[in-house]
């Protein structure tokens, strides 16, 4: 680990502990009942707690299922058609429309209608996770397209390699680190939709249905925010690993040689 890396690293863990002191420091002086706000010491100790009960586990786990094929099913979508729709603009002119009428579109705000068509279950789900997902990815492989190397192509060209080689064996590469941003954005986007679907439609099982049961139980508070703790972990634990991955499979990208420096 380099030394801006100890540094923002040591950042990060001075940040969460303020954060941590603050919110136990108000709910502990009584500035916030501790009905509303438990104190942050109770809340870990909750979530540590819940790390050994196999149902809340299982939860989790469908939690993350939903979360793995829903990324999965946007990565295979997405990633052909941002390669068609930036590689041949008569393609792209006649979709943009459509692509721009459906990218605002909350995928929470679709629940009903998909719950309608594919029934109330995790197809429902992974159908909203892909959903949302689809966007980063896309946009991102068509912006690493317009971003590669012209030399590399002409190159390529001027050797007799036809245009499904040059997108191939340069266009391709060369928008790979985009393609793996927009994944790692969709990664934290899929979590997030996952989550809320299961806390808004309130049918099947996963932590998003975990904080919806704590929060009509009576006291349930400390349940909701030991949840939220778990939502928050997960993410953290998901970008980590995915920028981890970045980081090796693609050291020649600026941003990589600025962290290393």
């Amino acid at each position: 680990m380099t030394g801006r890396a100890r540094r923002d690293a040591g950042l990060g863990v001075l940040g969460v502990l303020l954060a941590f002191g603050v919110c136990e420091a108000v709910s502990r002086a009584g500035i916030v009942r501790r009905e509303y706000l438990p104190p942050a010491s109770d809340v870990l100790a909750r979530s540590v707690e819940l790390a050994g009960d196999p149902v809340f586990l299982d939860g989790v786990g469908a939690t993350l299922r939903a979360w793995v094929l829903g990324l999965a099913l946007a990565c295979a979508i997405a990633v052909p058609a941002g390669l068609l729709l930036g590689s041949v603009p008569i393609v792209d002119a006649a979709v943009r429309a459509i692509v721009e009428f459906l990218r605002p579109l909350p995928s929470v705000a679709l629940i009903p209608l998909v719950s309608l068509l594919l029934g109330s279950g995790t197809e429902t789900e992974v159908a909203l996770v892909t959903y949302a997902s689809v966007w980063p990815i896309l946009f991102n492989t068509m912006y690493g397209l317009g971003e590669s190397e012209p030399l590399a192509k002409d190159t390529l060209r001027a050797f007799g390699f036809g245009r499904a080689a040059v997108l191939l064996r340069v266009e391709l590469v060369g928008a790979a680190p985009f393609i793996a941003a927009g994944i790692r954005i969709s990664a934290a986007v899929a979590l997030v939709v996952a989550v809320a679907t299961e806390l808004l439609s309130g049918f099947g099982e996963g932590l998003g249905i975990f904080i919806a049961q704590a929060q009509q139980a009576t006291d349930g508070n400390l349940d909701v925010l030991a949840g939220v703790v778990w939502a928050g972990v997960l993410g953290l634990l998901i970008n980590g690993v995915l920028v981890r991955c970045e980081r090796r499979l693609f050291p020649w990208t600026p941003e990589r040689r600025a962290v290393r420096a």
